[in-house]
């Protein structure tokens, strides 16, 4: 098992490429099911959920027909096909190891007629029901049935018929429950309405791919989707947009390090509520094109010719401030980026709070910030975080994807060394940070995890 060992202190400096979005790149392959057509995707990272998806993929009659010899990403351009429809069985072995495998259900049912999918598993972030999914797909008139941990669900002989489907939960709308619906409706008879759709950019980006296969969908990035069935679907050629998150992370680890980070293809057109917060903070976000031409501004958009790619330099003041956060669906304040900031307020000069609305019990990383000095105290769904002078490097555990991007952050900003293990979260939606962080500056080594037992013996 890998793990990361961090001198930290160091100032970050220099340029980092922001990857293709995960979250964006899952449901776009999944859509690849409702057609017997290529469907190509360009710039893919190169993630662990990527690779599980592809292989899914690949289990259910969808393999990838480009595939270098060495099973490598290439340029990061992915073509799949569907070459045998008889498959629909996506097995525990593979959806285990990612939620996002979910996505498969809605494409499958609707093209297939028929599809059987193990619950998915994912982070340990706490409750993240599929029954909004179940629901939204039933109100199309799929029968749906568990049997022994998987989900089955059929198409009744008339077919998927259009209707009014509402996918609001507890905690707001939900991001794959839409893309499965959205995808379903689109071979569905008649016209569907999602009413409180998620309104995330990824939602955006699978709308837009299935426009290019021939679907007819309006209104998505709004809380209502339309979309009218038709008979077929085809090919397509799609590019990926940018990961908001690793955006977001890099930009927290300017700030962690009172560095100056560049960052290319940034979505800050996706990140105005994280921008905005960051502001609040001392941490600043500005358009290259700004900067080289002394534009009075701090808004990121100013000399951006496309807002969801731009380039964009970080900065941060010297003394950070407090701030009220509140995690929200988009175009709230990101849940997925709680942890990072988390971080980047242990260092604040005074009292901040953060608020998660969507995952409630998303603070497992609290406690190892709290081994690294930072005086966090939780109440319920409520985190008071007192900024200390600075962090110590301690030996931390990482118990999900984006805690683990925060305790990275956290240790390039400690005194001494850190390390933070179970490295295999941060791979699921990182690609090659520790590369990027060492070209930024930064002192980080992947290493087994018995390097450093053996290591730490010597020492003892």
């Amino acid at each position: 098992m890998d793990t990361f060992v961090i001198d930290g202190g160091r100032r970050l400096s220099g340029r980092v490429r922001i990857n293709g979005s995960k979250n964006a790149a899952l449901p776009l392959l999944a859509a690849a099911l409702l057609t017997d057509q290529p469907v190509k995707l360009r710039e893919v990272p190169n993630l662990a959920d990527i690779r599980n998806m592809l292989k899914l993929l690949g289990e259910l009659g969808c393999p990838r027909l480009d595939e270098p010899a060495d099973g490598g990403f290439g340029d990061g351009t992915i073509t799949v096909r569907v070459t045998d429809e008889s498959l629909s069985h996506a097995r525990y072995e593979i959806v285990r190891t990612m939620r996002a495998s979910i996505c498969a259900l809605g494409p499958m049912l609707a093209r297939r007629g028929f599809a059987r999918i193990s619950l998915p598993g994912g982070c340990a972030i706490g409750e993240r029901p599929v029954d909004l999914h179940l629901r939204g797909l039933a109100a199309l008139g799929a029968q749906i049935t568990l049997s022994a941990g998987d989900i089955i669900a059929k198409v009744p002989p008339g077919g998927l018929v259009g209707t009014t489907v509402f996918m609001g939960g507890p905690f707001g709308s939900t991001v794959l429950g839409t893309a499965n619906v959205m995808s379903a409706a689109t071979l569905a008879k008649g016209a569907t309405i999602i009413e409180s759709a998620a309104c995330e950019p990824e939602v955006v980006d699978l709308a837009n791919l299935l426009n290019k296969m021939g679907a007819k969908i309006s209104g998505h990035g709004s809380p209502r989707i339309v979309i009218e069935g038709v008979s077929e679907l085809g090919g397509a050629d799609h590019r990926v947009i940018p990961d908001r998150i690793e955006a977001g992370t890099y930009m927290m680890a300017a700030a962690v390090t009172n560095g100056e980070i560049i960052l290319e293809n940034c979505p800050v057109d996706s990140l105005l509520s994280a921008m905005h917060c960051l502001d609040t903070i001392g941490v600043h976000v500005e358009a290259c094109n700004a900067v080289a031409s002394n534009i009075p501004t701090r808004s990121a958009h100013r000399g951006c010719e496309d807002p969801m790619r731009c380039c964009v330099r970080v900065t941060s003041d010297r003394i950070l401030r407090p701030v009220e956060v509140t995690t929200q669906p988009h175009p709230g304040f990101p849940t997925d980026l709680q942890a990072q900031l988390m971080t980047v307020l242990s260092l604040a000069d005074g009292n901040s709070v953060i608020t998660e609305k969507i995952f409630p019990d998303r603070f497992l990383h609290v406690a190892e910030l709290t081994r690294m000095g930072a005086k966090i105290i939780r109440h319920g769904a409520t985190c008071v975080i007192s900024g200390v002078r600075k962090l110590i490097g301690a030996p931390v555990m990482a118990s999900d994807l984006r805690a683990s991007a925060g305790l990275v952050l956290a240790g390039l900003a400690a005194e001494g060394r850190t390390t933070v293990s179970r490295v295999y979260h941060l791979d699921r939606g990182y690609e090659r940070m520790e590369d990027k962080l060492r070209a930024l500056g930064a002192s980080i080594q992947r290493v087994d995890e018995s390097e450093v037992a053996a290591a730490e013996t010597v020492a003892g």
